[in-house]
């Protein structure tokens, strides 16, 4: 990676995912408009400081099923949000330190901070770069150096899926790598959903409101995504029930502007991610 490269300023009068998923992880590099775009949003649909937290500790699941059990050695991390405990290049080398790593998300400030923390790091890097062009990532010389796609590769979508609306073909974003890759590759993805239409048009409405771009789905919508794919065990469904782990590592305390939150998905379950690991036989 090059020390002279200059990142793109940084938006600070909209909120942006990276920042306030970060908020809700612990994390401190975020600005007052995404602490009030998730105080405003948590009164209507509470579940998303659960959500994101359940989402951070499945990532650590299923990256250590990947490198542990399945072998991967390759990974592209597709929204991968700013750097906090246990990033995937972390999870991933723990298992097995030849794991290479390309980190992808549209937010510079993602960008920023990732070089910073790569630096000495070799097998990983970080590019600025917009999921729904998958095209555009395949080119980047970043991903040709650490990635070779005449071997195994897991791609992770993870607690971004709903960031993709029906226009921008998730179907087609999802699967632009792992159809081209060879069999033995996988595919780690998760998506906020509910089982209620209603109160899901309405979360997507008051998101999309925010200028950050959002679908709530239902769980069949995201099956429908992945015919052809092997599901692994014990399959797709809420994230929390996908291979739980009790003594893994603990995630930063909750902010406390946030503690009256946690804990709702207890409470209702009318929205929770949904997702888990598919292979390409």
């Amino acid at each position: 990676m090059t020390n002279n490269y200059e990142p793109p300023s940084i938006p600070t009068d909209v909120p942006t995912s990276a920042r306030a998923y970060g908020w809700m992880l612990g994390g401190k590099d975020n600005f007052d408009i995404d602490r009030r775009f998730l105080l405003d949003l948590l009164p209507a649909f509470p579940e998303c400081v659960d959500i994101a937290r359940q989402n951070r500790l499945f990532l650590y699941r299923a990256v250590r099923f990947l490198a542990e059990e399945a072998g991967i050695r390759q990974f592209i991390d597709m929204g991968c949000g700013l750097p906090t405990d246990n990033n995937v290049h972390q999870v991933a080398q723990a298992f097995s330190p030849d794991c290479r790593v390309v980190y992808v998300d549209i937010d510079p400030i993602v960008l920023a901070h990732g070089r910073a923390l790569l630096a000495s790091n070799h097998n990983t890097t970080v590019i600025t770069a917009d999921m729904r062009d998958q095209q555009d990532i395949l080119k980047r010389p970043e991903v040709d150096q650490l990635i070779d796609f005449s071997e195994p590769v897991a791609v992770l979508f993870l607690s971004v899926v709903h960031h993709l609306a029906d226009d921008d073909d998730p179907r087609r974003v999802l699967r632009t790598i792992i159809d081209r890759a060879v069999p033995g590759s996988y595919l780690a993805l998760s998506q906020v959903v509910t089982d209620d239409p209603q109160r899901g048009a309405e979360m997507t409405a008051r998101i999309n409101a925010s200028g950050i771009p959002w679908r709530t789905r239902q769980p069949a919508d995201i099956d429908a995504l992945l015919d052809g794919l092997e599901v692994v065990e014990p399959g797709l469904l809420d994230i929390q029930r996908w291979r739980p782990d009790p003594d893994q590592p603990s995630l930063q305390p909750t902010d406390p502007a946030l503690v009256p939150y946690v804990g709702a998905t207890n409470r209702g379950k009318g929205i929770y991610e949904y997702g888990g690991v598919v292979r390409k036989p």
